[in-house]
């Protein structure tokens, strides 16, 4: 009871009213499950469709018309034409999002927040109170021990993996029932076996840290982009975007710098300031992580989960890790990964070197990918094909059917 009341106080003034929208939608969710017996509603985090969750609706809309499947989105996304455009929709949040989640047969995100108010439905789902089959498509690869992915955490009812790896490590570290993790591969792998590199084209693309908005959670944007530009994450990245040798590198080798910023730190991409005429700071959405991924020929990440999708389509990178004691200590717990054993590049704790290995790539390889690294991601991706999604509606349908 002690816990129930610590959950609820993460409901909100403002989820209030999706509580009376779930109590109106109760009874009518009742008698609707009569009508559509099989429905899965998919979605992932409302704004975008993009990841896990659209990729699978538009593989049950082209492949499986006959199973009654309706996706969750914003009316005002970017993207709500193109869903609108694949199937039947639903807008996310709405009166009717909640009776449709009342009415689902099975409830599938890439997200754990994918549900018509999270705050709202977290708090019923993990204690019972409302029963529904979920399904977790994920939004990554998992590296790290994410509590709040735990089973005791999510009561989930069926969570998908990609490799053996993880697949083992969530099975014995994350609590869920025997059965209820499924290694499948995630739906969006399916789309990287086909896309076209813009040669010289360098991707830096960091992860957020927890810690840069905890402390300014009430201030106002101005305040907050005033904290952001005070930390060690804005130095350490402005100085390697402004890195003369960068620059010359640029010049020297026909290269184009991507800096693309973590959905979390996009209101502060215009912190990021640099003359550099081959950089760009990449602004969502007139950029996209997946078009971003496709295009690029090598990457410079930290500790971000789309490293496993650059590395599935085998191309090369290298991470920087200036903080990685206070990240694994403040933001996720460590996992079954070392990047310096299972790493697909080498890491860097110094801009200046990460540069100098930016160069040699460039220079010797033509960022041509290089061992160990070509034979970590062979012997990690133990699945390597185009029937993710195949694999995804297959043991979702077998569950529930």
């Amino acid at each position: 009871m002690k816990s129930f009341f610590a959950k609820f106080k993460f409901v909100k003034l403002r989820d209030i009213g999706h509580i009376f929208l779930f109590l109106a939608a109760f009874p009518i969710a009742l008698i609707y499950k009569h009508k559509r017996k099989d429905l899965w509603l998919l979605c992932d985090n409302g704004k975008e469709a993009s990841d896990n969750g659209f990729v699978l609706f538009k593989y049950l809309c082209e492949n499986h018309p006959e199973q009654d499947a309706v996706f969750a989105v914003y009316e005002d996304s970017v993207d709500f034409n193109k869903v609108k455009a694949t199937g039947k929709y639903v807008k996310y949040g709405s009166f009717r999002h909640w009776i449709l989640y009342l009415t689902a047969r099975v409830n599938i995100s890439s997200q754990k927040g994918g549900k018509p108010n999270y705050a709202v439905c977290n708090l019923l789902e993990v204690y019972g109170i409302l029963k529904n089959s979920r399904v977790f498509l994920q939004h990554g690869i998992i590296m790290n021990d994410l509590e709040f992915l735990h089973y005791k955490n999510s009561k989930i009812s069926l969570f998908i993996t990609s490799t053996a790896r993880e697949w083992e490590f969530i099975s014995k570290t994350f609590g869920y029932p025997e059965g209820s993790v499924k290694l499948t591969g995630i739906a969006r792998l399916d789309n990287l076996h086909s896309f076209k590199v813009e040669k010289g084209q360098i991707l830096i693309m960091p992860t957020w840290r927890e810690w840069l908005g905890s402390a300014t959670l009430d201030a106002t944007l101005k305040t907050k982009k005033q904290a952001f530009t005070q930390s060690e994450y804005f130095r350490y990245y402005s100085d390697l975007i402004n890195s003369q040798k960068l620059r010359t590198i640029c010049e020297k080798y026909n290269c184009r710098v991507m800096f693309y910023l973590h959905r979390e730190a996009q209101p502060f991409a215009g912190c990021f300031k640099s003359d550099n005429p081959y950089l760009t700071v990449c602004k969502y959405p007139e950029y996209r992580v997946d078009e971003l991924l496709k295009s690029s020929q090598f990457l410079i990440t930290d500790y971000s989960s789309i490293q496993m999708d650059f590395a599935y389509m085998k191309k090369p990178m290298a991470y920087f890790h200036f903080d990685v004691d206070k990240f694994f200590k403040n933001h996720y717990r460590k996992g079954y990964f070392d990047f310096e054993k299972d790493g697909f590049g080498p890491v860097f704790t110094d801009s200046d070197k990460l540069v100098d290995y930016i160069e040699s790539m460039a220079a010797q390889k033509g960022f041509e990918n290089t061992e160990p690294y070509s034979s970590r991601i062979e012997e990690f991706f133990n699945l390597y094909d185009t029937d993710n999604c195949k694999r995804n509606y297959e043991v979702i349908k077998d569950k529930w059917s």
